[in-house]
């Protein structure tokens, strides 16, 4: 005797697994631009802290030397970081002419401009913010990075679309 009865099917039909698949691709759409602009977030923070933390070390030395004259004048994040894993470049400069570091002879070290330049190399970048800070109180930001300018520290400005940090 041949049982007719009908079995069971156990697993997942291809209809089941496809839905499956769209779900997980809807929320890999969702997390990975919200992590990635948490992680850009994040960085930002970062780099401001440490210009921050550089600015007080400029303030300890000219309080020492009476001048900010021998400070070292790049800084990149993460700390020790090269190549392409630089997310930050930190540069010191004399405040009478930027195009001199504080460590140059002919740099005058009674004021610094300090820029921290987000990593591409493009000068127009969406991505994140590059900043600006001057010992006579100049902090802004701005995410086109070639607004970020400055000839000496009384005209250091972060241009259109800066915003105060």
């Amino acid at each position: 005797m041949q049982n007719n009865r009908l079995t069971s099917a156990q697993g997942f039909t291809l209809v089941e697994l496809m839905i499956v698949v769209v779900i997980v691709a809807i929320f890999a759409a969702i997390a990975i631009p919200s992590y990635q602009e948490y992680v850009r977030r994040a960085i930002a923070a970062q780099a401001q802290q440490e210009m921050q933390r550089i600015s007080t070390e400029l303030e300890r030395s000219k309080a020492r030397n009476f001048n900010y004259l021998g400070f070292p004048s790049t800084v990149v994040l993460p700390v020790g970081a090269t190549g392409a894993a630089i997310q930050y470049t930190i540069t010191v400069s004399d405040g009478a002419d930027v195009s001199r570091s504080l460590t140059d002879s002919a740099a005058t070290g009674q004021s610094w401009v300090m820029r921290g330049i987000w990593k591409t190399a493009e000068t127009t970048n969406v991505d994140n913010f590059s900043f600006l800070m001057t010992s006579s109180g100049v902090r802004c930001k701005n995410k086109t990075k070639a607004n970020i300018t400055a000839t000496n520290v009384d005209n250091a400005t972060c241009g259109t679309g800066r915003e105060e940090w």
